[in-house]
């Protein structure tokens, strides 16, 4: 299976692990960044995560953060998207069965990596079991989706607040 895989600069080291995980286990991981602790703009992670799952260059996405709430809203943003923030390998097979989630999101600082391998685990060997009740809730929340084009695939969408980040607007 193809997963992307992205993070921001509080949990790198848990994203290598989780990414050595998948790779041992077969998997196929693309991995947008960051890839070392220079303090980023999150956001960017989750929709370049979104990005790959929306246009099926991946299977499915796992996105983390320090607490895995801002990455997890980020990469909902995007039509398409369906992430779940998680704390447990329950509710990552529960989104996964119920909701046909394809990005999964946990705090790699609240988690830890132990946890956060079975999370994903338990999210990569679900499968959608869904039933017509869980067809509809999904028809009800894939008609919320807004779409900004612009966003998708845009090397430069994140450049003015990537300007402001490096200027010290934005403190995490």
């Amino acid at each position: 299976m193809k997963i992307a895989i992205g993070n921001d600069h509080i949990v790198t080291a848990e994203k290598m692990k989780i990414s050595d995980f998948l790779k041992a286990q077969g998997h196929d991981v693309i991995d947008v960044g960051t890839y070392d602790n220079t303090r980023t703009h999150y956001p960017m992670f989750g929709l370049k995560v979104a990005d790959l799952v929306r246009d099926q260059k991946a299977d499915l996405g796992v996105v983390i953060c320090g607490t895995g709430v801002g990455i997890s809203t980020a990469a909902d943003k995007n039509k398409g998207i369906r992430a779940a923030l998680v704390a447990d390998p329950v509710a990552a097979r529960y989104a996964k069965e119920h909701l046909d989630a394809n990005v999964i999101s946990f705090g790699g600082a609240v988690v830890g990596e132990h946890l956060g391998e079975e999370i994903v685990r338990a999210f990569i060997e679900a499968s959608y079991q869904g039933t017509p009740e869980d067809d509809k809730l999904i028809a009800k929340i894939d008609a919320l989706e807004p779409d900004n084009p612009e966003q998708h695939d845009n090397p430069h969408f994140f450049d003015r607040e990537n300007k402001l980040w490096a200027e010290g607007y934005y403190h995490d």
